[in-house]
C-alpha cells in the first residue's frame, strides 16, 4: 500500500491552501475541504472569514455545536461582515439560541436594511421567540418595501397563522411555491383556485408530511359537499387508513388515474378556499382500522391488560430539516421506566431504531412498531393503549384524530398548529400541549412529566 500525500501538501502557499478549501466547499465536496480548512487555520488561526466558512461548514452538515463554535471565532477576530453576521445567526438559531441569533439579525439588519434575507430571517426569530404580533408587524414593514419577496409572505403567513389569523394566514401561505424550499408540480389539469365544483372532479394531493396529510384530511368533505368529486393521492402507508375517508370517491394510484380530472389542489390549500378561521374548524377526520391490525394489537398488548399502557415516540423523520429540535435521545423515557403498574411501547419505526435495541432500551420500553405494515397498524395500537406520549410527529395526528388521549410535546418554537393557545389545540380536542419552558431543555420537561404520570397511573390504579 502507498502512502498518498495529504491533500494540502498540493499547494505551495497557503493562499493557495486557503482557495483550494473554499473551492472544494462551494464545490460541495465538504470532506475535502473541511481537512484543508483546518489545515490552513493550523498556520493562520486568526483568519476569521474561514472560521465563518468552516461553521457554515459545519451547519450543513447539521453539526450545529461545532458551527456555532466556528461562528463565535469567527465574530471574535473579525471582521464583522454581512456574511459572518448572516452565517453566526443562522448558526445560533439551527443550535435552539434565537435570542442570541436576534441579536446579530438586528445587527446585520441595521447593517444592511435593504437585504430581505435580514427581514425575513428576522421574522423567523420572533416567531421561534413566540414573538407573533412582533414579527407580523416587522415583516409587514419589510413587504412595503420587497412587495416580491416570497420569504417575507412565507414567514408572514406563519406568524399570522400562529395568531389564528386563518384567512389571512393560508392566503400568504400560497407564495410557498415560489420560494426555495418546494416547487409546484406540472399537472395536466388547472391548478384549483376556488372555482365552482359542482359537477366537476378534484384531484387532491399531499404536499408535506405524513402529519399534515393527516391534519388536512378533514377538509376534503367541505370540498365534496361543494358538488366536487374528490380524488385523492395519497402514499401507501395511508391507504388503509383512509380507506372511506368521507368525501373521498376514489384513491389516485397511477397516471391514468387523473384522466378526467377537472382541478388539482394540494391539501394545504383547501382552509383557504373552504374560508376556514378558528371557530369554524372541522373535527379531526376519521380513521379506519382493518380487523386484522385490531388483532394483532390485542395479541401484543394482550400480556399487560392489568398495567397502565403507554406508547412512546422520540423522533420524527431525520430527513426533516428540524428533526433535532422537536425530537430527543429514546433513553429521556428511561426516567419513566419504574414507575409503579406501568408499561411503556415504542411507536417508533426507522432509521433510529438500531440504536434504541442496540443500548437495550427494548428489553424495557417494548418495540410495537418496528414491524408495522402502515398507518392502520399504528392506529390499532394507539387506540387500546392509555395514553400516547410524543414529540410533534404524524403519529401525534394520528392519536389526535381518533380522539386517544394524546401528550405532545412541544420544542419552544412550536409548529404553527399549536398556537395561539398554551395547553391544547382546537384542531384536537384529546391532545395536550406540553412546552419546554426554555429551549433545548428537555430534562426539565421530564422531570415534570414523571410526577405527572406517576399521579395518573395512580388514579387508574
Amino acid at each position: 500500500m502507498t502512502d498518498q500525500k495529504p491533500q494540502q501538501l498540493q499547494f505551495k502557499t497557503l493562499s493557495d491552501l486557503r482557495e483550494g478549501a473554499v473551492l472544494h466547499h462551494r464545490k460541495g465536496d465538504l470532506a475535502t475541504a473541511r481537512d484543508l480548512y483546518r489545515a490552513y487555520l493550523a498556520r493562520r488561526p486568526k483568519d476569521g472569514p474561514i472560521w465563518s466558512n468552516l461553521g457554515a461548514l459545519f451547519r450543513s452538515e447539521k453539526n450545529y455545536p461545532l458551527a456555532v463554535v466556528c461562528q463565535q471565532k469567527a465574530l471574535q477576530i473579525g471582521p464583522e461582515s454581512d456574511t459572518v453576521l448572516n452565517n453566526a445567526a443562522n448558526a445560533l438559531f439551527d443550535a435552539g439560541e434565537p435570542e442570541k441569533a436576534l441579536a446579530l439579525r438586528r445587527k446585520a439588519l441595521a447593517r444592511n436594511p435593504s437585504n430581505p434575507e435580514n427581514w425575513s430571517s428576522l421574522g423567523k426569530y420572533l416567531r421561534a421567540l413566540g414573538r407573533y404580533a412582533e414579527a407580523k408587524a416587522e415583516l409587514e414593514k419589510a413587504l412595503r418595501v420587497h412587495p416580491d419577496e416570497p420569504e417575507l409572505h412565507i414567514q408572514l403567513s406563519f406568524a399570522l397563522l400562529a395568531l389564528g389569523d386563518y384567512p389571512a394566514g393560508f392566503a400568504e401561505f400560497d407564495w410557498r411555491w415560489k420560494g426555495d424550499e418546494i416547487s409546484l408540480p406540472e399537472m395536466p389539469m388547472p391548478k384549483w383556485a376556488g372555482e365552482d365544483l359542482s359537477g366537476k372532479t378534484l384531484l387532491v394531493t399531499p404536499e408535506q408530511g405524513f402529519g399534515d396529510t393527516i391534519l388536512m384530511a378533514r377538509f376534503l368533505k367541505g370540498v365534496a359537499d361543494m358538488g366536487a368529486e374528490v380524488r385523492l393521492s395519497v402514499k401507501p402507508p395511508l391507504h388503509r387508513v383512509f380507506k372511506g375517508l368521507a368525501g373521498v370517491s376514489s384513491f389516485a394510484l397511477s397516471t391514468a388515474d387523473l384522466e378526467g380530472c377537472d382541478y388539482w389542489v394540494p391539501m394545504m390549500d383547501l382552509p383557504r378556499y373552504l374560508g376556514t378561521t378558528l371557530q369554524t374548524l372541522p373535527a379531526p377526520t376519521t380513521l379506519t382500522i382493518p380487523q386484522d391490525s385490531q388483532d394483532r394489537a390485542s395479541a401484543l398488548l394482550a400480556p399487560f391488560k392489568d398495567q397502565f399502557k403507554v406508547g412512546v415516540l422520540w423522533s420524527g423523520s431525520v430527513t426533516y430539516r428540524a428533526n433535532h429540535k422537536r425530537s430527543f435521545s429514546h433513553q429521556q423515557f428511561l426516567q419513566l421506566a419504574d414507575v409503579p403498574n406501568l408499561q411503556m411501547f415504542s411507536l417508533y419505526k426507522g432509521p433510529l431504531t438500531p440504536a434504541y435495541h442496540g443500548d437495550g432500551t427494548s428489553c424495557v420500553i417494548l418495540d410495537a412498531a418496528g414491524n408495522d405494515r402502515d398507518f392502520a397498524d399504528s392506529a390499532a395500537l394507539i387506540q387500546q393503549l392509555d395514553l400516547v406520549i410524543t414529540m410533534d410527529s404524524a403519529i401525534a395526528h394520528v392519536a389526535g384524530s381518533l380522539g386517544a388521549k394524546v401528550w405532545n410535546l412541544l420544542h419552544s418554537e412550536a409548529y404553527w398548529l399549536y398556537e395561539p393557545f398554551q395547553d391544547h389545540t382546537p384542531w384536537y380536542p384529546s391532545m395536550r400541549l406540553i412546552r419546554q419552558e426554555k429551549s433545548g431543555d428537555w430534562d426539565r420537561v421530564f422531570v415534570n412529566l414523571r410526577k405527572e404520570l406517576e399521579e395518573l397511573v395512580d388514579r387508574h390504579g
